[in-house]
């Protein structure tokens, strides 16, 4: 179903997915702050400077968990996305299948919530530790609105991806501290914004509306800075 990554051909290579593939369990297993490079290291069957090698921190790993969440993300969506029309139900695909392919890690969420809260947190979605996983999100958020038949202002467009990467951590959030049955107020949360989403879209192209949209979306994007 997901992407796969190509074979490792050297040992070098075996060596760095085996600490990779520890650590990431193990992040599954007892949640970020639990996880240990020496039980990374334990699990992998390799020393512990091996390991610090391969990888100088417990960040470094957390970021690798990112690409690989994200990878599974795109696979997911990329199939859903291909026939489907409508810029709504395109993103509604990116954001459910976005939650789909974090569902994994719901239990240990919070703790890599509270890691990753910080502005200055190297695990921040938002940090430049973070940029390849946060890139292959964008990628999908663009084609998502490029490959609609409702064709945004080229302006609005551009500046769409990075306002709805916020709106996508900011679902992440909810979803990680949702105890309802099923997530349900996750899914009513993206179904409320999604039908304003599809209220406001035949406005976006009203001059007064594009302006002040264009700000908005340029106002979201510069969470970054």
């Amino acid at each position: 179903m997901f992407e796969t990554e190509p074979e490792a051909s050297t040992k070098s290579e075996r060596t760095r997915i085996r600490i990779r593939d520890a650590a990431i369990a193990s992040f599954i297993e007892h949640g970020y702050a639990d996880t240990t490079m020496r039980a990374i290291a334990e699990a992998a069957e390799v020393s512990v400077g091996n390991a610090y090698y391969y990888f100088p921190s417990k960040t470094h790993l957390v970021q690798e968990l990112y690409v690989r969440v994200q990878r599974e993300h795109t696979a997911l969506a990329r199939p859903l996305l291909d026939g489907v029309p409508g810029l709504v139900d395109r993103l509604r695909i990116v954001f459910e299948t976005g939650l789909v392919a974090v569902s994994p890690y719901q239990r240990v969420a919070p703790g890599f919530m509270t890691a990753m809260i910080p502005p200055d947190s190297p695990l921040n979605p938002l940090a430049d530790e973070s940029g390849p996983a946060r890139e292959m999100t964008l990628t999908l958020f663009q084609e998502a609105v490029t490959g609609a038949q409702h064709r945004l202002p080229d302006e609005i467009a551009a500046l769409m991806p990075q306002a709805l990467f916020v709106a996508y951590l900011a679902l992440v959030l909810r979803w990680t501290y949702d105890d309802s049955a099923g997530q349900r107020s996750t899914q009513r949360l993206l179904d409320a914004g999604l039908r304003l989403f599809a209220l406001a879209l035949p406005f976006v192209r009203v001059p007064g509306v594009r302006k002040t949209t264009r700000e908005l979306l340029t106002l979201v994007g510069e969470v970054r800075s």
